[in-house]
């Protein structure tokens, strides 16, 4: 699944179970609401009853109250029944307003459909047997008329009372009777429905405490689970690239090898461990010999195999102890604890570079890399990291020299070349920084008509002390060192002030011919540089030439190189390839699209007139230039034999010592005006005629 496709399922996830969880919390709130007003609710109606009960069972004490007093009063004496009818009224009065207030609370009705109902209180107000309505209001009226006649004093000889219509009242005690059974019946059947309410409820908040149970059940499982285990995913991811960055930090992200960090951190550490125990330490670094041969003919896909490859063969070749680190490129580092003697370590580096020197297959090619290694050992060579490290390379370079597959240990010899290594860099800072490098001019002429095609600019870097240094000395130094940048900028500004020079003076020198490395053509600002400089010294873009070799013409497009390139000729400036036939440049990139002139390497042209096959390449090479409509120049021409060799072939232009040597400024100034076609002066005679 395409990240971007996984990224929006796992937000649409997330957004589904953070919908799930509010819809969840607010079902759990809304049915915790739900108990609290039930239980409210029950405790309303339970607080209600109560009321109910209370005022049932004052009805029962007043009709006893009632029935009480009006016996009293009916016997007492005639002073003493003032205060017992008083009594009795108030009694009657209560009775009557607590009857009005449950008729009110209750909503009694006597029409209502509930009378009917045997199980409902307005059965026993309204419906026989108790007719408690009935029998309440007529205890509360008789009870008024016996007050009213015992007030008046109206009795009669047999105990009864006579209203003001002259009729007896009789108080009947089965109607008190009547009144408190039903007043029982009617408490009776409120805590019966009491009862039955309270349990319906618990019923009911015990159905919804289950189902809240459930609920909450039902969102830990659909829920919070899955949210937990998005929660854990997301932990472990959260740790598995913790990890991975971690890893990353001293790992090489290719081989899976340690990188330099790793290295630079640890190494004391194991010096150290190997100074505690008296053991020697040995550091050995390893280079491909043929690893760009590797990129430029099979690809970058082919060279990242190769290294993968060549890892793996190390951590076969050496022990849980030991350390292997990649420190860029095709460079390799392997540092053995417990190393023995000098004897071990050579036959533990044979075995090593054997096992990397096996053919590799990669897409059904076989490919050889080779190897070469450099060793340096602790304590013998050095006791710190740096040193060590840096003694190892020597010693890597030395065996590089001897050729693929090579052994070299470090030794007082190197140590001397290091310490000369040490000299010429630092005296190249003070050079560069007094810009004491000069540039020499060796031209390039025609075969055919002697006319001057260009000339080549070189670096010549004359000591103070040593007197001239030799380029094929100091370029490689620099360029190991960092400074060959440097000291491009100070040739290519010299170079281009004197062809101004040349330009200002009419001084014919076809076109300036400037070497430039990749590394100079990496620097972001090099074309604003090499345009500014053109500028500043007034020389037209097109008497310029860069000279660069295959490798860089075929440096991969994600450099910047080949668009700057592209850029650096579309303004004029011309290209050539320079020691053509040495590299491994495809044909693709040998048109007249990107390159100017070829330039034919010295090895092909030496001793040509000698060498059939040498004939045959710088044959084919013109051809080949000639077809495309480049031009081509020969470098090394030293004797006639060559030069005729060279002119038979087709091949015109050449350069070399036979032609004239690397001169500096002022000679080759008059070497070129000795040669500039000599132009016409004219005088004005007698008579205004022109001769």
């Amino acid at each position: 699944m395409p990240k971007s496709q996984a990224q929006a399922v796992s937000s649409r996830l997330v957004l589904l179970i953070k919908c799930a969880y509010w819809v969840a919390l607010l079902i759990i709130a809304a049915m915790a609401l739900a108990s609290f007003l039930l239980l409210q609710q029950m405790i309303a109606a339970q607080q209600r009853d109560d009321a109910l009960l209370d005022l049932v069972s004052t009805q029962k004490t007043l009709s006893q109250r009632i029935v009480f007093l009006s016996g009293a009063a009916e016997s007492a004496a005639p002073h003493n029944k003032p205060p017992l009818v008083a009594q009795l009224r108030t009694a009657t009065d209560e009775f009557e307003k607590n009857y009005q207030l449950f008729l009110d609370r209750t909503g009694a009705d006597s029409i209502a459909l509930s009378t009917q109902d045997s199980n409902s209180f307005h059965h026993i107000l309204f419906s026989k047997p108790f007719h408690l309505d009935y029998f309440t209001v007529g205890l509360a009226a008789n009870a008024h008329r016996l007050a009213a006649a015992l007030d008046a004093g109206r009795t009669d000889g047999s105990g009864g009372y006579k209203n003001a219509g002259g009729e007896y009242i009789a108080l009947d005690p089965l109607l008190a009777n009547a009144t408190l059974s039903g007043y029982a019946a009617l408490s009776d059947r409120i805590g019966t429905l009491a009862d039955q309410r309270s349990q319906g409820l618990v019923d009911l908040h015990r159905r919804l405490f289950l189902a809240t149970i459930s609920v909450i059940v039902l969102v830990a499982l659909l829920i919070f689970q899955p949210m937990a285990n998005v929660i854990q995913r997301k932990t472990h991811e959260l740790i598995d690239a913790r990890n991975s960055m971690a890893f990353i930090a001293v790992h090489d992200g290719l081989t899976g090898l340690h990188n330099r960090s790793f290295l630079i951190d640890h190494f004391e550490t194991l010096l150290a461990a190997a100074r505690r125990r008296r053991e020697r330490l040995a550091v050995i670094q390893l280079d491909l010999d043929r690893f760009k041969q590797i990129n430029d003919t099979l690809g970058h896909a082919a060279g990242d195999y190769v290294l993968v490859a060549t890892a793996q063969r190390m951590r076969e070749s050496c022990r849980a102890s030991d350390l292997c680190v990649r420190l860029g490129g095709d460079e390799f580092v392997m540092i053995l604890s417990g190393a023995g003697t000098t004897e071990d370590i050579e036959m533990v580096t044979k075995r090593i570079l054997a096992h990397l020197n096996r053919a590799i297959v990669f897409q059904g090619a076989t490919i050889l890399p080779g190897a070469s290694a450099g060793v340096a050992v602790y304590p013998v060579d050095a006791d710190n990291a740096a040193d060590l490290l840096v003694h190892a390379d020597l010693a890597l370079y030395s065996a590089k020299k001897l050729g693929g597959g090579a052994l070299s240990f470090f030794s007082e010899e190197l140590r001397r070349e290091l310490d000369h290594r040490k000299q010429i860099e630092q005296d190249m800072r003070t050079a560069i920084a007094a810009q004491a490098f000069d540039v020499h001019f060796q031209p390039q002429v025609s075969l055919k008509s002697g006319a001057i095609s260009g000339v080549e600019a070189l670096v010549r870097w004359k000591h103070p002390t040593r007197g001239m240094v030799s380029p094929a000395e100091f370029i490689p130094i620099a360029e190991k060192c960092g400074l060959m940048s440097d000291i491009g900028r100070i040739v290519i500004a010299k170079a281009i002030a004197q062809a101004a020079d040349w330009y200002r003076s009419d001084i014919e020198f076809g076109r300036l011919a400037v070497n430039v490395s990749g590394t100079e053509l990496r620097e972001a600002d090099f074309d604003a540089f090499l345009f500014d400089t053109l500028e500043k010294a007034g020389l037209p873009p097109q008497k310029l030439s860069l000279e660069i070799v295959e490798s860089v013409i075929l440096d991969d497009e994600k450099t910047g190189i080949a668009a700057k390139l592209r850029h650096i000729r579309s303004t004029g400036v011309h290209l050539e390839l320079d020691d053509f036939g040495t590299g491994y440049a495809s044909l693709s990139h040998v048109n007249p699209n990107e390159i100017d002139r070829l330039k034919i390497d010295r090895r092909f042209v030496q001793n040509i007139h000698q060498n059939g096959d040498n004939s045959k390449i710088v044959r084919a090479i013109t051809e080949l230039a000639r077809g495309l409509g480049i031009s081509i120049v020969a470098e090394g021409a030293e004797t006639e034999a060559e030069l005729d060799s060279l002119l038979a072939i087709g091949c015109e232009q050449v350069q070399g010592y036979s032609i004239a040597f690397p001169m500096p400024a002022e000679k080759a100034s008059e070497w070129l005006l000795a040669r500039s076609p000599k132009k016409a002066r004219f005088r004005v005679v007698q008579g205004g005629s022109v001769a």
